[in-house]
């Protein structure tokens, strides 16, 4: 198999662009494919076809401008999370941040912050054992085993840190309802954990809210990524917890998707 023929099967299971993408990963820049790489072009296609995403299917996805390691267990790095980097690295007028990440995940968001900012430390935390490998891998990846720690533990339940041990809070938590027939099909290959939250998709900012201040430090700050729609909610939630509401930030399509609480 040439090249041109992996780019033909490719683009026929899906479109040019995850063509595009897959062969780069697989081949690179060679003309003629040897028989692993032909095999891997094949199952590539099949999974396109069953609508698996391309980040599954290779096993990275880039988010702030770092290459991330994902696969069947953790959420796949999305745009719209790029929102509460930037909230953090915006607001944020002091050194030596103590960072948390409640249900980290791939670890996308504390390693793109703490990435960015040189005097940074963070602590992610995830109930899913399979994601904390995902992170760890992600942490080592991108040279920040120094810097970042992957905790396995479970943020429905009290947290066994000292009181008042972060400056910042982060969190992108499940904020999909248990009915929700609108999860697209990519997304379904994502797991159910990272996805749903009851039957408002409200459960974990529930949780949050009740459980997080104690951890924070005097003039400490949360932010979190919301759904749509879901805004008015969660600050009924935050304020009702004596949380003081800051501010809230768009994405790129211009939807409320993070907020911001002191």
């Amino acid at each position: 198999m040439n090249s041109n023929q992996a780019f033909k099967i490719l683009t026929k299971a899906s479109n040019t662009n995850d063509a595009r993408i897959i062969c780069r990963k697989i081949f690179g820049q060679k003309e003629k494919l040897n028989i692993l790489e032909s095999l891997k072009i094949f199952i590539a296609a099949k999974k396109l076809k069953r609508g698996i995403p391309v980040a599954k299917i290779i096993r990275e996805k880039w988010f702030y401008g770092l290459s991330f390691y994902t696969n069947k267990y953790t959420l796949d790095p999305r745009p719209d999370s790029e929102t509460l980097v930037e909230a953090v690295l915006q607001s944020q007028n002091y050194k030596n941040l103590k960072i948390l990440d409640l249900g980290t995940g791939t670890g996308c968001l504390i390693c793109s912050i703490v990435k960015n900012l040189p005097d940074a430390m963070g602590i992610g935390i995830d109930k899913s054992y399979r994601a904390i490998c995902v992170a760890n891998k992600n942490v080592k990846k991108l040279g920040l085993k120094n810097k970042i720690k992957i905790l396995h533990m479970n943020f429905n339940k009290p947290l066994s840190f000292a009181p008042k041990s972060f400056d910042i809070i982060i969190s992108n938590p499940p904020y999909i309802a248990n009915n929700d027939k609108r999860v697209n099909l990519g997304a379904s290959h994502d797991p159910k954990i990272a996805l749903y939250a009851g039957t408002d998709g409200l459960d974990a900012y529930y949780t949050i809210a009740k459980n997080a201040r104690i951890l924070l430090k005097s003039n400490g700050r949360i932010f979190l990524e919301i759904g749509i729609n879901q805004g008015k909610k969660v600050r009924e939630i935050f304020t009702k917890n004596n949380w003081k509401f800051v501010k809230s930030y768009k994405d790129l399509s211009g939807i409320e998707r993070v907020l911001e609480f002191i």
